[in-house]
C-alpha cells in the first residue's frame, strides 16, 4: 500500500473516531436506537447538554442539545433522546427539577396512554418547576415576619415572667392546689366509705319496697273497693235527696219560710234568755218556809 493511501485511511478513521467519541461524551447511544423528542421551557434554569431525563426516577435519556428561540423570546428548546419504548401521550407533564447543589435534571410524567400520542420529532410543552431554593427565598419575607413575632412573644413573657405579681399568682395557685388536695381526699373518703352505707341503706329500702309491693298485690282490694262504691253511692243518694224539695233535707235548704220561722224562734228565745237574765224572779221563785198562795 502506497503512503498516500495509507495517510488518508488513517485520517478517516480518525474523523469516524471523532464523530463516535463527541457524540459519546453528549451522552448520545451510538450503537442503540432512541426517539428524539422536543421540549419548550421558558427557563432552561441550569439545565445542560447530557443532563439525564427520569421517569419516576428511572433514567430512560439524556439532553442532547438546548437552543434559545430567538424568534420567539422567551422560549428555550431542548432536544432529548429517550427509550423508544416510551410513549408520550396529551397530557404528559415535563419538569426541570433543579438540584440544591446546581445542575438541572428532567423529569417526566408519562400520562395515560390516549388518542393523542406523540410522535418522535414532535414538541412538547413543558413546566418550570420551582426549586427548593427558589421556594426558601418566597418563604424569607414570611420567616422575617414569624421571627419579628417571636421575638415580640419573647419580649412579653419575659415581661411576665418578671412582673412582681406572678409570685403572688403563684402563691394562690399553690394555695387552690392544696385546697383541691384536701378536697379531693375528703371525696375519697365519702367515696370510700359513706357511698357503701348509702348504698347498703338505698338496698334496704329498695327490698322494703319491693315488700309493700308484694303485699300489696297479697291484698284482696274488691270488697274495700265494693265498700267505697256503695258509700259513694249513699252519698249521691243524700245529695239527691238534699236537692230535692219534697224532702225533709230539701225542705230545710230551700223552703224560705221555714228558714224565717226558725230566725225567729231563736230571736223569741234569745230575748227570752236575755229577760230571764234581767229578771230572773220573774220566772223562779225560792221560799225557805214555803210559798205563799195569793
Amino acid at each position: 500500500m502506497k503512503k498516500e493511501y495509507k495517510i488518508g485511511l488513517a485520517g478517516i478513521v480518525a474523523l469516524v473516531a471523532l464523530f463516535f467519541g463527541i457524540n459519546f461524551l453528549k451522552g448520545k447511544a451510538l450503537f442503540s436506537n432512541t426517539s428524539e423528542y422536543y421540549v419548550r421551557f421558558a427557563n432552561a434554569k441550569e439545565l445542560s447538554k447530557s443532563s439525564k431525563v427520569f421517569v419516576d426516577g428511572f433514567e430512560v435519556g439524556i439532553v442532547t442539545d438546548i437552543v434559545y428561540d430567538y424568534k420567539n423570546p422567551g422560549n428555550v428548546i431542548v432536544e432529548i433522546n429517550v427509550d423508544p419504548e416510551l410513549i408520550l401521550c396529551q397530557g404528559t407533564e415535563i419538569k426541570l427539577d433543579a438540584g440544591l447543589m446546581g445542575g438541572c435534571a428532567m423529569k417526566i410524567t408519562p400520562a395515560q396512554i390516549n388518542d393523542k400520542v406523540f410522535l418522535p420529532g414532535d414538541t412538547l410543552q413543558g413546566t418550570n418547576h420551582v426549586d427548593m431554593v427558589a421556594q426558601a427565598s418566597k418563604m424569607m419575607p414570611q420567616l422575617s415576619e414569624i421571627v419579628k413575632k417571636v421575638d415580640t412573644l419573647v419580649s412579653s413573657l419575659n415581661r411576665v415572667i418578671n412582673d412582681p405579681k406572678l409570685a403572688s399568682i403563684l402563691s394562690n395557685v399553690e394555695q387552690v392546689t392544696a385546697d383541691l388536695t384536701k378536697t379531693t381526699e375528703h371525696l375519697n373518703t365519702i367515696v370510700g366509705h359513706d357511698l357503701p352505707q348509702l348504698a347498703q341503706t338505698y338496698n334496704k329500702v329498695g327490698e322494703n319496697v319491693l315488700v309493700i309491693t308484694e303485699n300489696f298485690k297479697s291484698v284482696d282490694l274488691q270488697p274495700t273497693i265494693a265498700s267505697v262504691n256503695a258509700t259513694i253511692e249513699n252519698v249521691n243518694a243524700m245529695v239527691q235527696q238534699m236537692h230535692n224539695t219534697n224532702g225533709t233535707l230539701g225542705a230545710l235548704l230551700y223552703d224560705r219560710s221555714l228558714y224565717n220561722s226558725l230566725n225567729k224562734t231563736v230571736g223569741s228565745m234569745d230575748s227570752l234568755m236575755t229577760d230571764i237574765k234581767s229578771h230572773p224572779k220573774r220566772y223562779v221563785h225560792f221560799s225557805v218556809f214555803g210559798r205563799k198562795d195569793k
